[in-house]
């Protein structure tokens, strides 16, 4: 939700202190960061094939077969397909798909990562120079390129949103958590108060963001965020003290 990279080698040296199999939700990282289980001690990286461009409803569970082996139990039984974990009909368009945009994203990945965090410097460098009081979630932790977590003091995100709905797209939490109206639990839980997670904006660039496209969301998130603080009596009282 906001980019930050946990120290995966760390937690999988400490599973295998204790003899405890390791699984990662790598979804975020696939096709945006290096990934090498073996150097991880991951035994399960399960990934999703539309983060990486792919088609939407394929994905891929990476299962250790050796020092350990892991054995798993299937959850649907049948025709044995999936190599006996998982049976039912194949996605072959699906797998074809996932496969060539984990191709394409390889490829890529070194100079789209460093695109990427160029263009994230700009967006913040932006954002600040007439929101100075902004707040980054996550910022002095390594993030994975493209990702960008802020608060506008003042600023409610859902006000922000419906504001720039037809112009910027962008959310207030992660996608699995857009249809509830609460604050981030990941905010909460990094020790953010309730007021400033509600006004928490997540900002993602990708393979087809252009540095216009950073420009305009500059000009229109700052557009904006000038003109609902004006409206906001408790912002007016708080700025003229």
């Amino acid at each position: 939700e906001v980019g930050v990279v946990q120290n995966i080698s760390e937690i999988g040296a400490l599973c295998a202190t204790r003899g405890a199999l390791f699984h990662t939700d790598a979804a975020q990282a696939v096709g945006r960061i290096p990934i090498d289980v073996r150097a991880s001690g991951v035994h399960l990286l399960s990934l999703s094939g539309h983060k990486m461009y792919g088609p939407k409803g394929i994905g891929a569970l990476y299962v250790r077969r050796r020092d350990p082996k892991v054995r798993l139990m299937p959850l649907l039984h049948g025709g044995g397909h999936e190599r006996g974990m998982r049976s039912g009909t194949i996605n072959v368009p699906g797998v074809v798909g996932l496969g060539e945009a984990a191709r394409i994203a390889a490829g890529e990945l070194a100079a789209e990562g460093v695109r990427l965090h160029g263009l994230r410097a700009t967006l913040l460098t932006g954002l600040r120079s007439q929101l100075p009081d902004l707040q980054v979630h996550g910022e002095s932790a390594p993030r994975i390129p493209g990702s960008l977590n802020v608060s506008v003091p003042g600023v409610d995100a859902e006000a922000m949103m419906l504001a720039l709905k037809d112009d910027v797209a962008m959310s207030s939490g992660s996608a699995c958590m857009s249809a509830t109206l609460e604050p981030s639990y990941v905010l909460r839980a990094m020790g953010v108060g309730e007021d400033v997670a509600n006004t928490s904006l997540r900002l993602g660039l990708g393979r087809w963001t252009s540095p216009s496209d950073v420009d305009f969301a500059i000009r229109r998130i700052c557009e904006e965020a000038l003109r609902l603080r004006a409206m906001t009596p408790s912002w007016r009282m708080s700025a003229e003290r």
